[in-house]
């Protein structure tokens, strides 16, 4: 099964700087571990959608930005 990119080029350049950001402050910022939780899975969801170049969420909106 093929998947569509449906991200631009710029689209993905931005998931790849705020998934990469939210690791980052996760590594240096003292926070409570839900907080740390949820910048994880953020950052990991960004990063992957980015390097997929598929967002489920523009799937079900009908969406593409590409």
């Amino acid at each position: 099964m093929h998947i569509t990119p449906n991200e631009s080029t710029l689209d993905r350049f931005i998931r790849i700087a705020l998934g990469g950001l939210c690791i980052i402050t996760v590594t240096y910022v003292n926070m409570s571990a839900v907080l740390v939780a949820a910048l994880l899975i953020i950052g990991a969801i960004l990063l992957l959608t980015a390097l997929s170049g598929h967002c489920l969420v523009y799937r079900i909106l009908k969406t593409k930005t590409n």
